[in-house]
Formats: structure tokens, C-alpha cells, sequence
């Protein structure tokens, strides 16, 4: 008899897991997954096209909160947590909550769920969501192709849309993530490579994203998302944390594992965070991996005209994931605006629809707005609150410019982020004595 099985996913990694460990192995009996973090995920079906032969109708996704009935009714042998960027409380009551229900609960590591790449792998993770991986994920990639290196960076999957046309997506031009029905946290994550002249992977299916990135690349950047594990065995493992978040290097899943796989690990953010919290990150460090290369990297903060800043009422906006699961109450954008002088509004009694949710969920959110649009409905309700702040100007910290995607009745003016460049050539110094 087949072991019945329930993935606990959000839109991502579930599906890899399934992909890896599940997909064609009559072992097992995939009754369905659930969706978390992620709004208007579930009540989708992973179709059969990418479930495989067993699964003729495909794999239900239903509301997590469906877990314990879903285990009960079906008779669950064991439940996947696959979602990242939690806490270890949070995990084990998840656990807890699993084995009362009376089903197993696993979780999947890489050496299950790696895929083998013919190229030089390079992995850039974190320890939480909003560390600055997509900063140094820029920086590696430009420095190689000024090698005459071409470097193809593949990322972890965002798949909020139809999954079977989302099976590989390739970006190389903007109207790419026209074309792919890009959800602004996609975005987010796409728009900065394709400003830089890069070309990026994402999709579901990383078994046939990797073989066709590996017939244009010399070399795999594999650009993680939230606090995840790469999908791609690397041969070199950098991660990156965060001062502004000491401690939490060490308290959350899988964020904890990556620190203590990496080759190299990154102290971002020095130039902001204070040295009591840099000292705590490095003494963390040296516990949990010590033969880990240390290195510390400013996140250099760069406004258009910064003058105009001060003495202005601004709207910060900043990135949606690090600003509402990733915890953080601030971002570039509200750094940015202390640095030169703005008057910050708080934006919070003026959100509507679900943005207002938002603010009552994410109870960190005091004084900047979380770049959220996971549809259609949503992107109106973002670009409603954004028109009914009164300020002379918004400060858009997130990486993308979202005068292309709503009407804002107001300046925008873009806060941009990248590594120092004496950072740059400290990581690149490393990589060329790696590679």
C-alpha cells in the first residue's frame, strides 16, 4: 500500500519537493497540497501535465488551515512542511499540530531535493526573507560576464499564476513579465536583472528550467528566495544575514540550515545596522559554522536627487515580502528618507481592502506601505492607498518602478541598493580564489 501524503506549502518549494521526491514514485500517493503565506494560492488544482502519470486529474491545493480535517479525512500517513522563512516555534507547532492529527511530519533537505547541474553552480540564500540576496546575486552575475563568464541566474519559484503555462519562464525584456502575468513581488524579484542586461529562469518545473539554462550558461547562479535552500546543489554556497535582524540567524527555518551549509557567508548592512547587533550575527557565525569565510558588506543607498528629499512629507513604500512575513518594519526606502531629511506619513489610516489587512496582520508596519499586488484587485486597492496619502512625494524602495503598473497622483522618486564597491571586490576576490 502507497503512504498518503500532504504537502504544506505556499506556491514554491511544495511543488520542487513534489517534483523530486514524489512525482512517478508509486510509493507514495500525493492527496493534495496546502497554500500559506501567499493570498489567493489555493482552491487551484497543480495540473496533471506537470503532476505526472500517477495523477491523471492532478493534485488538489486547498486553505492550510484545512490541514488537520484534510489528515483525518483521508487518512495521512505523513505531512511535507515545504514553506520557508519560519520560526522554530512556528515549526514545531506545525509539527505538533501534524502528529495530533495523527499523520508523520517530515521535512525535505537538499541531499533529497538537489538537482545535479553539468555547470559551476553558485548559490546566494539567506537566513530571512529580506537580507539582500538579489544585491549580491547582481554583483556575482555582472562581475562575470566582465569575465567574459556567461552567467545564467535561475530563481526560486513565484508561481501564483497558471502553473502550467508557468512551467519554465524565461526573462529577458521587459515585456517578459508582461507576457508571464508577473505578480509585483515577481517583479520585485525579475525587474532588477533585466535593468542590469541579465537573463533570469524561474518557473515550476526546475528539472526543465536548469536543462535549458544550462544550454546558454557557462555558469548557474542559483538566487534564492525568503530564507529557502537552494533547489540546485551548489559548488559554492553563499548566505547572506542581516544585522538590523541579530539573532534571527539562528531562530528560523530553514534559515539556520543555510548558515550552517555555507561556504561563505555575508554580514550585509553594516554601514546602518549597530555594532552590538554585527558582533552578535559574527559570534553566531563562528558557533554554528565555524569554517565558514566571513565577510561584512555595506548596502549602499542611492536616491535620484537627493536634495529634494528634505524637509518633504513622504509615502515610503518598500518590499512586500521582507516588510510582512520577513518581519521587517522598514526598508531602503524608509533609510533613505531619515538619511536625507524627509518628514515620513504614516500610511496606515488611509489603506483600504486587503492592504488595510495588511497593516492589521503585519503589526511591525507602522510608518511605511508594503509594495503589495498579487492580482489584479489588490494592485487597485495599492494604488487607491498610495493616491489618498497626502504627501508631496512617494519614496518607492522597492525595486521596481510601479509608475508602470498603477497611476500614482504624485512624484515618485526611486530609492536604489546595491553593494559597496569595496564589498564587491571583497566577494569577488573570494569567488575568483573558489572558482
Amino acid at each position: 500500500m502507497s503512504k498518503k501524503v500532504l504537502i504544506l506549502g505556499a506556491g514554491g518549494r511544495d511543488f520542487h519537493n513534489f517534483n523530486t521526491v514524489f512525482r512517478d514514485n508509486s510509493e507514495y500517493q500525493v492527496v493534495g497540497f496546502t497554500a500559506a503565506q501567499i493570498p489567493n494560492i489555493d482552491k487551484r488544482v497543480y495540473p496533471p501535465s506537470l503532476a505526472g502519470k500517477l495523477y491523471p486529474k492532478g493534485i488538489p491545493i486547498y486553505p492550510e488551515n484545512q490541514a488537520t480535517e484534510l489528515i483525518k479525512k483521508h487518512k495521512i500517513d505523513i505531512a511535507v512542511l515545504a514553506y520557508s522563512d519560519l520560526s522554530h516555534a512556528y515549526v514545531m507547532h506545525k509539527a505538533s499540530e501534524v502528529i495530533a492529527a495523527g499523520a508523520d511530519f517530515w521535512l525535505l533537505g537538499g541531499e533529497s531535493t538537489f538537482l545535479k547541474s553539468r555547470k559551476k553552480v553558485i548559490a546566494v540564500t539567506a537566513v530571512r526573507t529580506g537580507c539582500g540576496k538579489s544585491q549580491v546575486s547582481r554583483a556575482i552575475v555582472s562581475w562575470l560576464r566582465k569575465k567574459g563568464i556567461k552567467a545564467i541566474a535561475i530563481r526560486h519559484p513565484m508561481p501564483y499564476g497558471n502553473l502550467e503555462r508557468q512551467a519554465v519562464q524565461r526573462f529577458e525584456k521587459y515585456s517578459d513579465l508582461d507576457k508571464h502575468e508577473c505578480t509585483v513581488e515577481e517583479r520585485e524579484e525579475y525587474e532588477p536583472f533585466i535593468e542590469n542586461g541579465l537573463i533570469l529562469f524561474a518557473g515550476v518545473d526546475y528539472g526543465k528550467i536548469l536543462e535549458q539554462a544550462e544550454k546558454e550558461a557557462d555558469v548557474i547562479l542559483w538566487d534564492g528566495g525568503n530564507n529557502d535552500l537552494p533547489f540546485i546543489r551548489p559548488d559554492i554556497h553563499i548566505v547572506i544575514t542581516d544585522p538590523h535582524r541579530a539573532g534571527d540567524e539562528i531562530n528560523y527555518y530553514p534559515g539556520e540550515s543555510n548558515l550552517r551549509m555555507a561556504g561563505i557567508v555575508i554580514i550585509n548592512k553594516v554601514n546602518t545596522a549597530k555594532k552590538e547587533d554585527i558582533e552578535k550575527v559574527r559570534k553566531n557565525i563562528q558557533e554554528y559554522n565555524p569554517k565558514a569565510t566571513v565577510l561584512e558588506v555595506d548596502s549602499v543607498i542611492t536616491v535620484e536627487n537627493p536634495e529634494g528629499l528634505k524637509g518633504k512629507k513622504v509615502l515610503v513604500i518598500e518590499d512586500g515580502p521582507t516588510t510582512t512575513h520577513g518581519g521587517m518594519g522598514y526598508g531602503a526606502g524608509y533609510l533613505a528618507a531619515k538619511q536625507f531629511g524627509a518628514e515620513i506619513v504614516d500610511p496606515r489610516k488611509y489603506a483600504v481592502g486587503s492592504i488595510k489587512e495588511a497593516f492589521q496582520k503585519f503589526t511591525q508596519l507602522k510608518e511605511v506601505l508594503p509594495a503589495l499586488g498579487y492580482g489584479e484587485k489588490q494592485l487597485k486597492e495599492l494604488e487607491q492607498t498610495i493616491n489618498k496619502v497626502p504627501c508631496d512625494l512617494v519614496l518607492v524602495g522597492t525595486p521596481i518602478n510601479l509608475a508602470k503598473l498603477i497611476r500614482v497622483n504624485k512624484p515618485c522618486v526611486r530609492v536604489y541598493y546595491n553593494m559597496g564597491e569595496k564589498a564587491v571586490k571583497g566577494l569577488t576576490k573570494l569567488l575568483e580564489d573558489k572558482i
